[in-house]
C-alpha cells in the first residue's frame, strides 16, 4: 500500500480534482446550500458561503497529507466547476481499506455521473494506492445511493440497524464494499 493523496483522476466525462478555495460559489450553489442534498448526510446544509468557504479552507489545508483524498467532481463540460465531491471519510491503514462518501447537486441527479466517479475513486485506490478494501453506507431510505454502490461492483454485505446519524436523525446504514482481485 502506498498512499498518493488526491491526485487528479480523469473519466471520459469528468475530471476529480482537488478542491480550490474559489469553488466555494460553484459548492455553495450546486449542492451545499440544498436541503434535499443534504438530507441523508451527516453534515447540515450550508447557511451561507461564508460557511462553505470556511470548509473549503479546512479541506485544502490537508493536501499536502499523502492519506488524505477528496475531489470536486467536475463535469468537462462545465467549465471546470464542480458539481459534487466523493472522499475517503474514514481510513483503516492496519487493514487496508477506506470508507468512500459522496454528494452530487440535484441539477446533475440520474445522469451516473457519481457511478462514473465512485468507479475511478474505487479504481484508483484498489490499483494505485494498493488497499484492499473500499466500502461505502447509505441510508436505506436513500435507495439510489445503494444504486451507484451496486452499479460500481461493490456488494451488499449488512445493514446495521441504528447505527449511523445523518440529518434525519438515527437511522440504519446499507454497507457495501468491494475487495481488490487476488490470484
Amino acid at each position: 500500500m502506498k498512499h498518493l493523496g488526491t491526485k487528479v483522476l480523469e473519466t471520459p466525462r469528468l475530471i476529480l480534482r482537488p478542491f480550490a478555495a474559489d469553488d466555494a460559489h460553484a459548492m455553495y450553489q450546486n449542492w451545499a446550500s440544498d436541503p434535499e442534498v443534504t438530507k441523508y448526510l451527516t453534515w447540515p446544509t450550508h447557511e451561507s458561503e461564508t460557511v462553505t468557504r470556511s470548509i473549503l479552507e479546512d479541506w485544502t489545508g490537508h493536501y499536502g497529507e499523502e492519506a488524505y483524498y477528496n475531489w470536486a467532481i467536475v463535469p468537462k463540460d462545465n467549465g471546470n466547476k464542480p458539481v459534487g465531491n466523493i472522499a475517503v471519510v474514514a481510513l483503516d491503514n492496519r487493514v487496508e481499506k477506506a470508507t468512500v462518501g459522496y454528494c452530487l447537486g440535484r441539477t446533475w441527479w440520474h445522469r451516473g455521473i457519481t457511478t462514473e466517479a465512485l468507479k475511478a475513486v474505487i479504481g484508483f485506490l484498489l490499483t494505485e494506492v494498493g488497499l484492499r478494501r473500499v466500502d461505502a453506507y447509505h441510508d436505506p431510505r436513500n435507495p439510489h445511493s445503494g444504486a451507484v454502490m451496486k452499479n460500481c461492483g461493490m456488494q451488499y454485505e449488512a445493514t446495521l440497524r441504528a447505527s449511523d446519524r445523518n440529518n434525519q436523525g438515527i437511522c440504519d446504514a446499507c454497507w457495501y464494499a468491494i475487495l481488490k482481485e487476488t490470484d
